[in-house]
């Protein structure tokens, strides 16, 4: 039998699989399938989730672990930031480490244990990078712009100003007196769909300012929909709030950014040059379920025969988001 884990990140939910204790790892045809399948809230397992996280052997000597990310639609992303957190705690628990690297799909990250967030509510830092705001790397095309910093799109949403990062999943961020979930799933649906500007898709963030270093930030993700929490997505708008709201942003602490399944903090060093700034993502990593399947069900993406037991932490995370 196989172990499967189902955690979460700020209620950003995933399943974990580490392919390293398989005889036989499946194909890459065959993690789509399986990525589809549990995801799935009708036709997976515990109303699904958000992605597949992939755990391998890293090729590089300075990584203890890679991590690939199936988005539930099958497509793969390059990073995702609620997944890493973790991912680095399991890899830290498999092999007893509390500071290392991660090879994920575009950089080698390094990650630490931070303090628990409460008593029973374990936290990671994560590292979000490379960074870049060119419009190759998103990719992107609006009129003869080579960046979206602030700029005026009223073929998005008249009115708004929008912001482009790649962190490396493409951003498009704006910020916004309330933030309009309909406003955002139409223009989420939109740039996700065929389309002139992103020819990829990307993650749509609205972000409201709380107060100084204080966000809250919704996210309609790329191959997914809306989800409680987007790593990279809160990651990215932390950027931009540093970059564009400078009044606001106090360099010497974290930002604490709120989000529809709970709380993170991330932490800016801002460049004169944006994009060599650093950004590290700080939060929950909660191990909500241990599951059980063959190995064989699992190359057939077959989930009608697993054994499921509660690990107890979620309430210990419920607790800790009352008293926030």
């Amino acid at each position: 039998m196989v172990q499967i884990l189902k955690v979460h990140g700020s209620e950003n939910q995933f399943f974990i699989l580490d392919q390293t204790k398989l005889k036989k790892q499946l194909s890459d045809d065959e993690l789509k399938n399986l990525a589809i399948k549990i995801c799935s809230p009708q036709n997976g397992i515990l109303n699904g989730s958000d992605g597949l996280l992939v755990v391998n052997d890293s090729k590089y000597d300075d990584c203890i672990g890679q991590m690939r990310v199936i988005n539930a639609d099958g497509s793969e992303a390059k990073m995702c930031g609620n997944g890493l957190r973790t991912v680095s705690r399991y890899l830290s628990e498999k092999f007893n480490k509390n500071e290392f690297k991660v090879e994920t799909f575009e950089n080698n990250l390094s990650v630490k244990r931070s303090q628990d967030l409460a008593e029973g509510v374990p936290a990671f830092s994560v590292e979000i990078s490379p960074i870049s705001f060119n419009k190759s790397d998103l990719p992107f095309s609006y009129k003869d712009k080579e960046q979206l910093i602030d700029s005026n799109v009223p073929e998005f949403i008249s009115g708004q100003t929008f912001t482009a990062i790649a962190v490396p999943n493409p951003h498009l961020i704006s910020f916004v007196d309330e933030v309009k979930e309909d406003e955002l799933g139409k223009l989420g649906k939109m740039l996700n769909g065929k389309n002139e500007y992103f020819p990829e898709g990307v993650n749509v963030s609205f972000a409201k300012i709380l107060g100084p270093n204080k966000l809250f930030v919704q996210t309609y993700e790329r191959g997914v929909g809306f989800t409680n929490a987007c790593g990279t997505g809160m990651s990215a708008t932390s950027l931009a709030f540093a970059i564009l709201h400078e009044d606001k942003f106090d360099s010497k602490k974290d930002i604490e950014v709120l989000n529809p399944g709970g709380m993170v903090k991330t932490n800016i060093q801002l460049d004169p040059q944006p994009e060599n700034s650093q950004i590290r993502l700080i939060g929950n990593a909660t191990f909500t379920h241990n599951i059980e399947v063959s190995e064989s069900d699992l190359h057939i993406a077959n989930l009608s025969k697993v054994d499921i037991q509660l690990t107890g932490e979620e309430d210990k995370y419920q607790q800790f988001i009352k008293s926030i």
